[in-house]
């Protein structure tokens, strides 16, 4: 049995944990990014914490997709993420990852851990310090502000 302080020492060896939620219209919910995922898996780039499918009926209600309707989908060979379920994905972060999704679409929730950054954030803690936060910047705003930046530049 791990004692509290066992699981702390895990704790403070693992890198940021992040998570999305990639939506689909339902007939094109296909698994070509799959094979990239699990590639990161593979290279130590991510793990896999929580994984789940669900989607937004017409009338708004959420479900949550089974392997069965993953296979009926032909979305992917839903066994390779057999396992994938943490316990930290819980099912009021399902419902309220559906409230961003249009009536009638699908989405994969992931719940992941940046390896990447697992020693960097380690080294981090073991001098006092901690992540204070972290965020997240979609690449319409990075383009934007590039754009403005360029325009001033071109002003100027």
């Amino acid at each position: 049995m791990t004692s509290q302080l066992d699981s702390a020492a895990v704790l403070d060896q693992m890198g940021p944990i992040d998570y999305f939620v990639v939506g689909f219209e339902n007939d094109q919910l296909r698994g070509e990014a799959f094979p990239l995922l699990i590639d990161l898996v593979d290279r130590g780039i991510v793990r896999i914490l929580d994984l789940a499918f669900i989607r937004k009926e017409e009338d708004g209600r959420m479900t949550i997709l089974s392997q069965v309707d993953l296979e009926r989908m032909q979305a992917l060979d839903a066994a390779l993420f057999d396992g994938a379920a943490s316990g930290v994905l819980r099912q009021e972060d399902l419902e309220e990852a559906a409230v961003a999704l249009d009536p009638g679409t699908s989405a994969g929730v992931l719940v992941y851990e940046n390896v990447w950054a697992a020693p960097f954030v380690a080294a981090i803690r073991r001098a006092g310090g901690y992540v204070a936060a972290t965020g997240h910047v979609p690449v319409s705003e990075l383009v934007a502000a590039l754009d403005a930046l360029e325009a001033e530049e071109a002003a100027g």
